[in-house]
């Protein structure tokens, strides 16, 4: 079964889905950003991008729609292998919501302080693409 694989250091996690929503708050802006994604061909596709308000380097592009205070777009971003974010205790965390839940990514990824957290497509064996 093929799905999304979430790992930080030693620990990976599986789950069974096709599509997900990464959303965090902007650092300073204290704004939120939702990225939808989907797995096709064993890469990570954005579908869309939301961001709830403008601000300190978090200006929607210029083909964006406001739809009911939400700016919604597509990033031009190829398919890609892996997506690496930071996980730091200085900031609020990333939330993946998939399947009709949404919990904190760092229940999947672990308590890691600092740590790169990768999301990458995989057939349900922690081993695949690591």
């Amino acid at each position: 079964m093929s799905g999304l694989c979430v790992a930080a250091g030693a620990l990976v996690a599986f789950l069974p889905v096709q599509a997900f929503t990464l959303a965090w708050t902007h650092s300073i802006e204290k704004v939120r950003w939702e990225e939808d994604w989907r797995i096709e061909a064993g890469r990570l596709v954005i579908a869309q991008a939301r961001i709830r308000a403008s601000g300190a380097g978090m200006e929607p592009p210029d083909d964006a729609v406001l739809e009911h205070g939400v700016w919604r777009y597509r990033p031009r971003l190829a398919p890609i292998e892996r997506l690496r974010l930071a996980h730091s205790n200085f900031v609020a965390g990333y939330t993946l919501c998939a399947a009709g839940r949404c919990r904190p990514l760092a229940e999947l990824a672990g308590p890691a302080h600092n740590a790169t957290v990768e999301l990458y497509a995989c057939d349900g064996r922690p081993e695949n693409g690591r």
